[in-house]
């Protein structure tokens, strides 16, 4: 997979554990059966057979139920039973932002937290981006895979649509093949 792919990917993932779906990307989803086949055939069959309306409805009680009111995608949250968020360079995965020269703005962004889930994957895409392969590794073995497979292992459970549950699955084994690939770029 070229950079630029790695990089959509990781747009993609970002994006799904951002926020909510809106109607846009449902529509978006409903009309891309190629990377909803990426998915799962579940959320295919899904798509193809509910209204607009009906997926919107259920993607965000999914989401809220298992990304915002009985757990939350945070780095911090999961690995750290203090239970705290670290804000600024207390938290290691601001420090490892810029000492890579990634800055982030969390004023633009309803995301209060450096270390959520969709802004590490949006810090993965952008090193896919700027073909900085020693980086990603890094931060792959340092950071993600330290605990969102077993953060995803965790909530599937919650997971209602086949959507999510499959979205959980694919994300666990695209970085799990991405720390791989970025292996063999190395050696």
């Amino acid at each position: 997979m070229d950079n630029k792919a790695r990089a959509f990917v990781y747009a993609f993932l970002s994006r799904c554990y951002e926020k909510e779906p809106d109607i846009e990307f449902v529509k978006e989803l409903k009309s891309n059966i190629e990377l909803l086949s990426a998915v799962g055939e579940d959320s295919v069959a899904w798509f193809q057979k509910e209204k607009e309306e009906t997926l919107l409805e259920a993607l965000n009680i999914d989401f809220a139920s298992a990304f915002l009111v009985n757990s939350q995608p945070v780095e911090t949250l999961v690995l750290d039973s203090k239970g705290e968020i670290l804000t600024g360079l207390q938290n290691p995965v601001m420090q490892f932002y810029f000492d890579h020269g990634y800055e982030i703005d969390m004023n633009k962004t309803e995301i209060l937290a450096p270390d959520h889930l969709s802004i590490e994957l949006a810090f993965m895409q952008n090193l896919s981006y700027r073909n900085e392969s020693r980086a990603a590794l890094k931060f792959l073995r340092e950071h993600l895979l330290k605990w969102v497979p077993p953060y995803l292992i965790g909530i599937k459970n919650l997971l209602q649509t086949p959507f999510y549950g499959e979205l959980a699955d694919m994300t666990i084994e695209f970085l799990l093949t991405e720390c791989e690939n970025l292996k063999r770029l190395r050696d």
